[in-house]
């Protein structure tokens, strides 16, 4: 069996985690910065499968209609077929594909499958692979049963969802509060550029947490998983979108600050953004789906839906069609009325102008497969982004609309947030990304003025803790770069964070520091993993989620950024799996 699973891992490699961050549901207390004692690590292990996993759980639940079993395909009993594409949507789509097309993992269709055998496919579901395939079985997460109907159900055609256009998208639409019955001016005492949106991510929930005092302000509902938080131009609007993709408008003018209108783009999606070219500010908002494959302009006042735009395409490489071509990281040019769009798929990035919302201008750059997620360099002018499963960054002019390039990423599968700015002591201005298959942290040059010898390059690769990495962070005032490592399988790593002094990283091997966050948090269940890294307004802190499961205790610990130390905990019973979490300064002004 063990022979197996290696011999078919060769075809269907592994699987490499996408980043599925969500909402927080609020009303923390501020704890006293007491050092709690360290926990004991043999209860906070997990296996691959109890791991973090990509999923489009949200589809598991949709009417789906059965394929017709063909001449040598196994027969699935309607019940059958319903549970396998439960299980096959909770726990393999966000890799594999809505189609089993393939994504960051391999193509999951017959013509392979069938090659294979139910015995190969058995045993690699089982047992899973070095390379990141869960090990389903082995781990508990399957009975063997289920992995037996897996197997059976990966030799059918694949099931298709159904499509969400324009007119389903009016059907969920609402404007709760009119934009004529909203205020002129801030009517609350909130410093809103300092408050924090945090995704909880199991319960459905955003929690608006005060930068200063550490109070949970507010919990609001909002779709399921929320993905990101995003702010309007002006730092009025909050936009929050669910891996449902239900997105949330939220008036943060309001006494108190309320969702103000809602509209569902989709079944599954992951990225919003606002305009913020000048003359544009709080304008239009886009969102970008996973199913259907598109995105979607929409009014940033009221979210209504103007302009539905499908992905489905050809590659930008082998010029193959491809049906599902999911729409990542989305982020607001700086230098034109344009947004910037990620299609992961086909690996192309589209430069949408929205001055004509009737007659969209589209700049299809092709740049590298399977693109996700990215960022600015510190100028605003050049976008970095990940395309992690073939371990690259391609970058993006987005003054002068053209790529720059496409280069190694210096790692395996490069996974940066959106990366993180700084001053390098010997290479001058970087960009730096952390890796979800290794160590690796890499430093890219963005300087083709003064530093013209070392930009659009890796100038240095450093060891962080290891693997599982899933954002990288710093700050302008920051001396600092935080690396964290959630999924990475060894439980004090994934439950703390590696520090480099960046004035140290001109030697050549700089060393880090490792903060024990989860031990710092006072937790003593769980897996504690430690994600995303978020400074505030003024750059003195850093917060960090312990994320739990829904069951269990999860917390927000802050670090003084000066003296990488405790400065206090945020715990609340309405703190519910924390992930991200989005200061309205730094997003609305892309520093990181």
């Amino acid at each position: 069996m063990v022979h197996a699973s290696r011999q078919i891992t060769k075809l269907l490699g592994g699987l490499v985690t996408s980043t599925i961050l969500a909402v927080v549901p609020a009303t923390a207390q501020q704890q006293s910065p007491v050092q709690p004692k360290p926990s004991d690590t043999q209860q906070h292990r997990t296996t691959p499968g109890g791991q973090y996993q990509p999923s489009l759980d949200v589809l598991g639940g949709k009417p789906l209609e059965q394929p017709g079993a063909k001449p040598g395909e196994p027969v699935l009993s309607k019940a059958e077929f319903d549970q396998a594409s439960q299980i096959y949507f909770e726990r393999c789509a966000g890799c594999h594909g809505v189609l089993r097309k393939g994504a960051t993992g391999k193509p999951l269709t017959p013509d392979l499958t069938k090659k294979l055998g139910f015995d190969y496919l058995r045993d690699f579901i089982t047992y899973g692979s070095p390379g990141g395939m869960p090990n389903w079985g082995s781990s508990g997460e399957l009975k063997p049963a289920d992995i037996e109907l897996m197997a059976r159900y990966l030799l059918n055609e694949p099931a298709q969802p159904p499509e969400f256009g324009l007119k389903e998208m009016k059907e969920t639409w609402k404007v709760v509060v009119p934009v004529a019955q909203r205020p002129t001016k801030k009517m609350n005492t909130l410093d809103i550029d300092n408050l924090f949106s945090v995704t909880l991510r199991d319960s459905g929930e955003i929690a608006l947490i005060d930068g200063k005092t550490k109070k949970i302000e507010l919990v609001l509902k909002t779709g399921y998983a929320v993905h990101i938080s995003r702010m309007s131009a002006s730092g009025r609007y909050l936009y929050a979108i669910g891996r449902d993709a239900k997105i949330n408008l939220v008036d943060l003018w309001m006494d108190p600050p309320q969702t103000v209108a809602e509209l569902k783009t989709g079944t599954e999606a992951r990225s919003i953004e606002t305009s913020k070219f000048k003359g544009y500010e709080d304008k239009f908002a886009i969102a970008g789906a996973y199913w259907p494959p598109q995105y979607v302009m929409m009014d940033g006042a009221t979210l209504e839906p103007l302009k539905v735009v499908s992905t489905r395409g050809m590659t930008q490489d082998t010029q193959e069609y491809h049906p599902e071509p999911r729409v990542a990281a989305i982020v607001a040019s700086h230098f034109k009325p344009e947004f910037v769009v990620n299609v992961k798929e086909t690996g192309e990035i589209l430069l949408v102008n929205y001055t004509d919302m009737k007659n969209l201008n589209v700049t299809s750059i092709a740049a590298e497969r399977f693109l996700h997620d990215g960022g600015f360099d510190k100028t605003g002018r050049y976008f970095l982004v990940a395309a992690n499963a073939r371990h690259r960054i391609a970058i993006v002019d987005t003054k002068e609309s053209k790529l720059v390039g496409v280069i190694d990423s210096g790692g395996q599968t490069p996974h940066p947030g959106r990366g993180a700015n700084f001053i390098h002591p010997k290479y001058g201005p970087v960009w730096a990304t952390s890796h979800l298959g290794n160590e690796a942290v890499s430093f890219i040059g963005t300087d083709p003025v003064k530093n013209k010898q070392h930009a659009w390059k890796v100038v240095q690769t450093v060891d962080g803790q290891g693997g599982g990495s899933l954002f990288i962070k710093t700050h302008p005032k920051s001396g600092y770069l935080y690396v964290d490592t959630p999924l990475n399988p060894d439980a004090e790593i994934s439950s703390s964070v590696a520090v480099f002094k960046i004035s140290d990283l001109a030697k050549e091997k700089p060393e880090f520091k490792v903060l024990p966050i989860g031990q710092w948090s006072g937790i003593s269940e769980g897996a504690r993993r430690v994600v995303q890294g978020e400074f505030n307004m003024d750059g003195t802190e850093i917060w960090f989620s312990v994320w739990n499961n829904k069951a269990q205790e999860s917390a927000i610990v802050v670090v003084d950024d000066k003296t990488l130390t405790l400065k206090a905990v945020i715990k609340d019973k309405r703190l519910v799996t924390p992930t991200g979490k989005f200061n309205v300064y730094n997003t609305r002004k892309d520093v990181y």
